[in-house]
């Protein structure tokens, strides 16, 4: 193995992109000159990777959206396939997205290029008889959540828990010194186009139900990155669609709206588990196709969808999915936290003590370095 063949790098989705990214800069700081190529986003891009495949070659949500996405997707495991073989790099890691990166796995492995993964896939969530293929497949799984380590101990496989990754990246010490906008609501409808279709009317509406019961409130909205104003605007009714009407903030500045506004409307997902960190209470919404959300009841084995809750054990973040996640039922859960009256500030105040735990169950900063050790020491035990 040649001293300086690349690693490969993969992150399939916005949140993965982040953390590769910063993965790779403390595996640099440990090895300088370091190479990497891979699958990533503008983040990992960034970082210095040669990104070989754009990650938004898979992403997708739900099975059915799957489904009709997998002719481009069997294309792209060729390519990939036929990429690894040719770059024959000294290690591969991957970073979440485990319907695309389980199948890499075994390429990888039939190629004899050793597989780790960070930020371990949530097979505790469903189909976890996924461990035994990460025993046979991957060398060590790196995981970022406080009880992910107890979940695969219980089923026989040592795995290295390095904290979460997003007390790295944000500036919480920064963010706690902001103090929140009493009159000010913040909606996150999500990162892709099929979440803001479904999510964004809803969230408008609700907004739009309390504005009228509560004049002085506020909304904000935060763009994710490719999202453009005027489509989001689009789903916006005619009262929020005006210009001035709903604050707009660029994806760079949504922890500064998170941490201003009183409270939160969400799309389930990493956001949620940011909006916890910050400390703000969080109304979290979801809806899927028909026939995902069907199947999903059959084989999610966890009680909650958003990880605050499931960190927490406990219910910290009302969640409202699928029918639930309309205007009257989002309007109504987040009414108590909004009221300005002694109930609405107590029932506020509850909230933000519910949150004040969490910080401490994440675990500290330095989850990248302490991955990037990890993986490079075993990579050099190897001799590559």
């Amino acid at each position: 193995m040649e001293a300086n063949q690349p690693l490969w790098i993969s992150a399939g989705e916005a949140s993965g992109d982040i953390h590769a990214a910063s993965l790779l800069g403390e595996l640099r700081a440990l090895e300088p000159g370091l190479n990497a190529v891979g699958m990533g986003g503008p983040a990992l891009t960034a970082a210095g990777c040669d990104v070989r495949f754009p990650m938004r070659l898979i992403s997708l949500v739900g099975l059915t959206e799957v489904l009709s996405g997998l002719p481009r997707i069997v294309r792209l495991l060729g390519e990939v396939k036929r990429a690894l073989r040719e770059t024959k790099p000294r290690a591969l890691i991957l970073i979440d997205c485990p319907d695309f990166h389980f199948r890499v796995a075994r390429m990888a492995k039939k190629l004899g290029i050793p597989v780790y993964y960070y930020v371990s896939p949530q097979v505790w969530a469903w189909r976890s008889g996924r461990v035994e293929f990460l025993r046979r497949f991957t060398r060590r799984v790196l995981c970022i959540l406080p009880f992910e380590k107890d979940f695969y101990a219980a089923r026989g496989l040592d795995v290295d828990y390095v904290g979460h990754p997003l007390m790295d990246q944000m500036p919480l010490a920064e963010l706690d010194a902001i103090k929140p906008d009493p009159d000010l609501l913040g909606l996150l409808p999500g990162s892709r186009r099929k979440e803001v279709a479904a999510l964004l009317p809803e969230f408008a509406q609700a907004a739009l139900m309390l504005r009228r019961e509560f004049p002085h409130l506020r909304v904000a909205l935060a763009r994710a990155p490719g999202l453009d104003p005027e489509y989001l605007r689009s789903f916006l009714p005619p009262e929020l669609s005006i210009e001035g009407a709903v604050e707009f903030h660029e994806p760079e500045d949504r922890y500064r709206m998170m941490r201003k506004s009183r409270v939160l409307l969400a799309a389930s997902g990493t956001v949620t588990l940011e909006a916890a960190l910050i400390g703000t209470p969080t109304v979290v919404a979801y809806r899927l196709s028909a026939l995902s959300f069907a199947i999903g009841k059959l084989v999610v084995q966890v009680k909650w969808a958003s990880l605050a809750n499931l960190i927490m054990g406990r219910e910290v973040f009302p969640e409202l999915l699928q029918d639930k996640a309309a205007a009257p039922f989002l309007a109504a859960r987040l009414r108590p936290w909004i009221d300005p009256g002694p109930e609405g500030d107590n029932a506020l105040e509850a909230a933000r003590a519910d949150l004040a735990g969490l910080r401490a169950k994440v675990g500290g900063p330095g989850a990248a370095a302490r991955a990037a050790g990890i993986i490079l020491n075993d990579i050099r035990a190897l001799g590559r």
